[in-house]
């Protein structure tokens, strides 16, 4: 008996390190002609690769439930570390978001090295400091520039005259959350 089998391997099976999920190569997921034993043999194949991707996808779902419970426990605040004048304050990132009203301003790093962390202008103690009304400035580093550590606003300031990096102010991604020296 001989018959055709189509996309039998057109499920989603990780392909590269990095790579989440990717697509079968083309030649397995187009139309085969197979005998009864061909087809038998694809399908026996095919389920190992299943299970794989099953796995995989329960285990991301796992671990975005946890990230949610975590943060729902606390009322939706995470905890992070930002930059400030070189050294390092601690923020309590309570999901408030503010568009078209910050007035800290704040930088986040697009494409930075190993390390980074967003960098603040003020912070408590400040005469400028407005309880953490973020004006945020995406900051990237231009293409051929190797990423370096941006510890303080002044060196985002110093590497964008240098044109090591481009600042953009997005006011659309303006937030509030409050920051502890």
């Amino acid at each position: 008996m001989t018959g055709e089998v189509a996309g039998i391997l057109s499920i989603c099976v990780p392909r590269e390190a990095g790579a989440m999920l990717s697509t079968c190569h083309a030649r397995r997921s187009s139309l085969i002609p197979l005998n009864q034993s061909g087809a038998k043999e694809a399908i026996s194949m095919t389920i190992p690769l299943v299970r794989r991707s099953v796995l995989a996808a329960a285990a991301a779902l796992v671990a975005a439930a946890l990230a949610s419970a975590s943060a729902s426990a606390d009322g939706g605040a995470t905890k992070g570390t930002l930059f400030f004048n070189g050294g390092t304050i601690r923020t309590v990132v309570v999901p408030a978001e503010l568009p078209n009203g910050g007035i800290d301003p704040f930088y986040k790093v697009t494409n930075g090295t190993t390390g980074q962390l967003g960098i603040t202008a003020v912070a408590p103690g400040t005469a400028d400091y407005h309880g953490g009304a973020w004006a945020v400035n995406l900051v990237t580093f231009k293409g051929g520039v190797t990423p370096f550590l941006l510890t303080s606003a002044a060196a985002v300031l110093t590497a964008q005259q240098r044109g090591d990096v481009t600042v953009v102010r997005r006011p659309d991604l303006d937030f509030r959350c409050p920051v502890q020296p």
